[in-house]
């Protein structure tokens, strides 16, 4: 890829009035700078609505394929990033992150920073980071695989309606666990860790871990708690033939697919990572302060004679 063709993806939740003037700020610095912008086909018709006809700009999958993008700058949360990530598997391109939202985990940097951000990308001045994904596949009572899909975040088998509870067989490694009624199963990887498994109690785990978290929903069973396994354990979830309850397979809320009495949904390690940009290597401790806001007051810090070294 030659400077000429330095592809930049710019993913933006357009449907917000501050997103679509930051959209219309990082397209134009990209195109000054020499660089050849590129949007989804679904963002540049909200972006052509909000502003009008949109000149040097390309777009993916009609005028560049997902292997010719050189990086993804995403204007949005959580929810766009993930959107963002979906869009650029099969291919090479990192994502960056800029949060346009609340808590926006996933990003990088805030709104303020954008412009610096931009200037960076172009420069390459930025790191490459891999996350764990996970790989998915839904088998039916056969055996034979009917779908399949992956998540950077978890995939989720939880119960489709709400006055029926959904019974499952957990399994890790071929071996089964336990046997129990519940509201759902999440299966975390360390990035999504601060996501849903946050919220149902699951543990927070730092990205340098490589593990998987495994946490029922409102489970009615003595042994149902959160639990952490290898990357490299395969783990299942089978709803019980011969009952009533049926389920539903989420990956990081986007896809889904229903799942009848009998289904088996198998949960491992993907092959392929998630590639995120990083401008300011920081302690996953401070990003966990700064985004859930922690209260820290007190804290004195290590001794002086030993800030050099360990705490």
């Amino acid at each position: 890829m030659t400077d000429a063709q330095r592809n930049i993806l710019v993913v933006a939740h357009a449907r917000r009035p501050h997103t679509v003037a930051a959209a219309e700020r990082v397209l134009g610095s990209l195109v000054a700078a020499g660089a050849r912008p590129v949007l989804a086909a679904d963002d540049r018709a909200e972006l052509v609505a909000a502003l009008g006809e949109l000149d040097g700009v390309l777009t993916l999958d009609r005028d560049v394929t997902v292997a010719q993008l050189e990086l993804a700058i995403v204007l949005g949360g959580d929810g766009t990033i993930l959107r963002a990530v979906d869009l650029v598997r099969g291919g090479t391109a990192p994502v960056l992150g800029i949060n346009m939202g609340h808590v926006g985990f996933l990003a990088e940097i805030e709104a303020d920073d954008m412009d610096d951000a931009v200037r960076r990308v172009i420069d390459r001045d930025y790191e490459v980071e891999e996350r764990m994904a996970l790989s998915v596949r839904v088998k039916d009572e056969t055996g034979a695989v009917v779908y399949e899909t992956w998540a950077l975040n978890e995939a989720t088998v939880e119960k489709a309606s709400r006055e029926r509870m959904l019974e499952v067989v957990l399994e890790v490694d071929r071996r089964p666990l336990s046997a129990f009624g519940c509201d759902g199963v999440v299966i975390a990887t360390p990035t999504g860790s601060t996501a849903y498994n946050f919220s149902a109690g699951g543990p927070v785990i730092w990205p340098t871990v490589e593990a998987v978290a495994v946490v029922p929903l409102s489970a009615h069973a003595l042994f149902a708690r959160p639990l952490v396994i290898s990357p490299e354990a395969s783990v299942a979830i089978e709803v019980v033939a011969g009952t009533n309850g049926t389920g539903i397979l989420w990956a990081d809320g986007r896809r889904s697919r229903d799942l009848p009495p009998g289904a088996r949904v198998v949960v491992r390690r993907s092959s392929t990572p998630v590639r995120l940009a990083r401008l300011h290597p920081a302690a996953f401790t401070d990003r966990l302060v700064q985004k859930f806001r922690l209260p820290v007051v007190g804290w004195r810090g290590p001794a002086i004679e030993q800030r050099e070294g360990s705490s």
